[in-house]
C-alpha cells in the first residue's frame, strides 16, 4: 500500500496544505485558568495582551504577565512526554524551538519590569493551589507597584486589595 493512497494529495502537497494552518492557542488550559480566575473573583486581568510573546493572560497595572503552557508542546521537565515516534526529529526540534522561544520572551519581559508566571497543563490538577499561587504573585505585584510609585495610581492599589 502507498502513501498516496491513504491521501487524496501528495506528501508535498499535504505538507503545503498543512503549513498553512495556524494554530488558535491552548483553548482548554487557557479556559481552565480563565474559570478559576472568574471562579477566585481575581480582577483586572486582561487576555493576549499586546506585548512581548503575547501572554495568555495579563495583568497591565501590575505588570504581570501569565504563560499557560501545554506540557507536551512546551516540554515540561517534569511530565517527560514522550515525543511521538514518527518524525522525531521535526517534534524535537519544535519542541526544543518552543522552549526557547519562552525563554527569549520571559527574558525580555523581565528586563522590560514585568513579573512573568508560567503555569504548566498539569498544575490544574490542583487548581486551589494555581489560585493560591496567583494571589501571591499579584499581590507583591502590587506592592511593588505602590513601592516603586509613591503616587501610584488609585485602581492598582485597589486591585492589589481585591486580590488578597
Amino acid at each position: 500500500m502507498s502513501e498516496r493512497s491513504l491521501d487524496s494529495l501528495s506528501i508535498a502537497e499535504r505538507s503545503l496544505r498543512m503549513s498553512k494552518v495556524r494554530s488558535r492557542g491552548n483553548a482548554s488550559t487557557e479556559i481552565a485558568l480563565l474559570r478559576l480566575l472568574r471562579g477566585a473573583k481575581i480582577p483586572g486581568w486582561r487576555r493576549h495582551l499586546k506585548i512581548t510573546g503575547i501572554p495568555d493572560f495579563g495583568f497591565p497595572q501590575l505588570h504581570v504577565a501569565i504563560f499557560v503552557d501545554g506540557c507536551f508542546w512546551h516540554g515540561c521537565s517534569r511530565c517527560r512526554r514522550n515525543v511521538p515516534s514518527k518524525n522525531r526529529t521535526f517534534w524535537s526540534r519544535k519542541i526544543a524551538s518552543n522552549r526557547s522561544r519562552d525563554r527569549k520572551a520571559r527574558w525580555q519581559l523581565r528586563r522590560s519590569g514585568w513579573i512573568v508566571v508560567r503555569i504548566w497543563e498539569h498544575e490544574f490538577k490542583n487548581p486551589e493551589r494555581v489560585v493560591r499561587r496567583l494571589r501571591m504573585v499579584l499581590a507583591r505585584a502590587g506592592n511593588q507597584v505602590s513601592r516603586d510609585t509613591p503616587n501610584a495610581n488609585a485602581t492598582s492599589a485597589s486591585v492589589a486589595r481585591k486580590i488578597s
